[in-house]
């Protein structure tokens, strides 16, 4: 650009030196004497001499001076000219660089754009994943929960049931022994009541079988002895109570071990047998004492 300028200044001023030299050269060609009235008293010439040689050597050094500065300025235009194209080279390098750059940072942007939009997409599938993954712990967390709730449940419901089963079972043992009690309170009745009629029969057989009823069991006590198999088992102060059941005639329906009776099983079914044995008790001459159902007392002391 300083070039430029200095080129241009070197034009204007051999211009100026033309316009210079040409306007000597008119003034050179003028008369410059002051205007006077003609005064014809004749005719007079005078003659003014012009050095044309140095007018012509002037005015051919100002061409060359001015060939030379239009060399110059053409030289200077084309410096100027191929610098305004490097300039304009440069320039378009510059804006090419600068789109290159703007290009590629829109490239950088839009990967950049396309990472963080594959980041997220991966971040969303990931937290998908790992929300799927915390409901299925959660669902997994419940059923288990819900099944330990429901065994929790029927061991509760089987604890309850024990329970109300063990409170039957006491009842049941409570009422069994009550029962017990009771069947022991009746034996216990039954022996009394066995022992005072022994004491009974023992004082009528002290008096010699004094009544019709003692004569009546003393021929049962008969029959059934005689019928008696007697096991090995069997061992003196034996006393059972048998329930006979008979029909008129003396005819034996059963007879089944009844009350107390201080035999063990073996001595208990022989007595039984003993009396079905028998087939019929005596019944003609004790109409009157016979019962359908009796209670006998039998007894061994070993004789």
């Amino acid at each position: 650009m300083s070039e430029f300028l200095a080129g241009t200044r070197a034009f204007l001023l051999a211009v100026g030196v033309h316009i210079i030299m040409a306007a000597l050269i008119v003034l050179g060609t003028m008369n410059w004497q002051p205007f006077k009235p003609p005064v014809i008293t004749g005719m007079t010439i005078e003659a003014v001499m012009v050095d044309t040689g140095a007018l012509k050597q002037r005015r051919e050094q100002i061409e060359k001076e001015a060939k030379q500065a239009e060399a110059r300025k053409a030289a200077q235009d084309k410096r100027a000219k191929e610098l305004a194209e490097q300039q304009v080279r440069e320039k378009e390098l510059k804006e090419q660089q600068a789109r290159e750059a703007r290009e590629k940072l829109a490239a950088e942007e839009a990967a950049e754009k396309q990472r963080i939009k594959e980041q997220a997409e991966q971040k969303r599938e990931e937290d998908m994943r790992l929300q799927q993954m915390r409901e299925k712990q959660e669902a997994d967390r419940i059923a288990r929960e819900k099944a330990r709730q429901e065994e929790m449940k029927q061991l509760r419901e089987q604890r309850e049931k024990a329970a109300q089963e063990a409170k039957l079972q006491e009842e049941k043992l409570k009422q069994l022994e009550a029962r017990k009690k009771e069947e022991a309170d009746r034996q216990r009745q039954q022996v009394e009541a066995a022992e005072m009629q022994r004491q009974m029969e023992a004082e009528a057989r002290a008096g010699a079988l004094g009544t019709l009823s003692d004569q009546y069991a003393a021929e049962i006590q008969a029959i059934v002895q005689s019928n008696w198999l007697r096991p090995p088992t069997a061992r003196a102060g034996l006393r059972c109570t048998v329930k006979i059941v008979q029909i008129p005639g003396g005819e034996v329906i059963s007879a089944v071990i009844s009350g107390s009776c201080n035999a063990d099983e073996a001595t208990k079914r022989s007595l039984e047998a003993a009396v079905v044995r028998a087939g019929s008790l005596p019944y003609r001459g004790y109409e009157e004492v016979f019962q359908r159902e009796i209670d006998f007392i039998f007894t061994y002391n070993g004789d």
